[in-house]
């Protein structure tokens, strides 16, 4: 790798940034998910409250009921109940169902509550203490349904089902990148923090889901920084949670070697060509606060033997190994869609 003569001060980006400017940055970065797409050019609005009322539901021609019936002497209609619900579930066709004993109960167009009503009510002209319970199944139209890293690929909605709760049903890994993994409705990207949600608990992220809904999962490797220069091993590093501590990426990178100038460890930012360049030094690292000083995906951390002062020349010289190291970790693959 060559680097030119430091005869020149340090070059720096089309802006002159130190530790004061990257810290007011990671305040930003702090604020979450779309505080960080805005620094990235990227703008979405708040998400309306109203995302996080509940709706009454109710059921339709071609929904999967699963009815269970309880007894204290009937074991004959319980056991019945129980397997067809087991086997097959019971199916709303011409906006009823049938089960033992009973002639089609009509139930299209009542939510679940009241198809639990009727059922018990038309079981208890025949029986008395019967209790019903009613479910979904399975739904043609009103489900989620969810792609990436899921073990369960559609979730019945029913008016009450939030984020939280689909993403536990889907067993979403702790390992997920929930930075890049998103939410859409009618085509539109919902501006939900997945993050803010599964990592912080914030519940102001916990959006009803309808009918209809997608959500994808991204894997780990979705969002990266790279780690270059004078440090132990220069390498890609998975970003998640939408940013990292600058502590963590080096030390992911094995620490600074003796020969890097750690009166330069500058943080490449933005579009390679027209980067923002922030300049730090070790004391800097070691004295501020690790949440004080973060990046983001697409961040290069550059430590050097001498500080660069030719932006071009740097390029050139370290654009294939940017290429390299993100072709050998992650692969030539795509999900088909860009992301935020």
């Amino acid at each position: 790798m060559t680097i030119s003569s430091c005869t020149n001060p340090p070059y720096r980006g089309r802006d002159v940034l130190g530790a004061e400017d990257f810290v007011m940055d990671s305040y930003r970065i702090r604020e979450g998910k779309l505080s960080i797409l805005s620094m990235e050019g990227k703008s979405y609005d708040e998400l309306p409250s109203t995302l996080l009322e509940e709706y009454q539901d109710v059921i339709n021609n071609g929904d999967v009921l699963q009815i269970a019936v309880y007894h204290p002497t009937r074991t004959d209609l319980v056991e019945s109940v129980q397997r067809i619900g087991e086997v097959v579930g019971f199916r709303v066709t011409d906006g009823k169902i049938f089960l033992p004993d009973l002639p089609g109960a009509h139930v299209e167009g009542l939510t679940l509550h009241q198809a639990q009503d009727e059922i018990e009510k038309l079981y208890r002209e025949q029986i008395k203490d019967v209790n019903v319970f009613i479910s979904y199944k399975d739904r043609i139209l009103r489900k989620v349904e969810l792609a990436g890293l899921v073990q369960v690929p559609s979730i019945p909605v029913d008016g009450r089902l939030r984020l939280f709760e689909a993403l536990s049903i889907a067993k979403v890994p702790t390992n997920a990148n929930l930075f890049k993994s998103y939410v859409v409705r009618d085509n539109s990207l919902l501006p939900v923090d997945l993050c803010k949600l599964l990592k912080e608990g914030d519940m102001s992220q916990n959006v009803v889901m309808r009918g209809g809904d997608k959500v994808y999962i991204a894997d780990p490797s979705a969002s990266t920084l790279m780690v270059l220069g004078e440090v132990c091993k220069e390498r890609v590093v998975d970003v998640p949670d939408g940013f990292m501590t600058l502590r963590k990426a080096i030390g992911e990178a094995g620490g600074i070697l003796a020969s890097g100038d750690k009166s330069y460890i500058q943080i490449i930012r933005g579009n390679i060509l027209h980067p923002k360049i922030y300049t730090l030094n070790w004391e800097h690292v070691i004295r501020l606060p690790s949440d004080s000083m973060l990046l983001i995906p697409g961040d290069i951390v550059y430590v050097a033997a001498r500080p660069l002062s030719e932006w071009n020349r740097f390029v050139n010289d370290l654009l294939p190994t940017f290429i390299a190291l993100d072709l050998i970790t992650k692969g030539i693959k795509s999900v088909g869609i860009e992301v935020p």
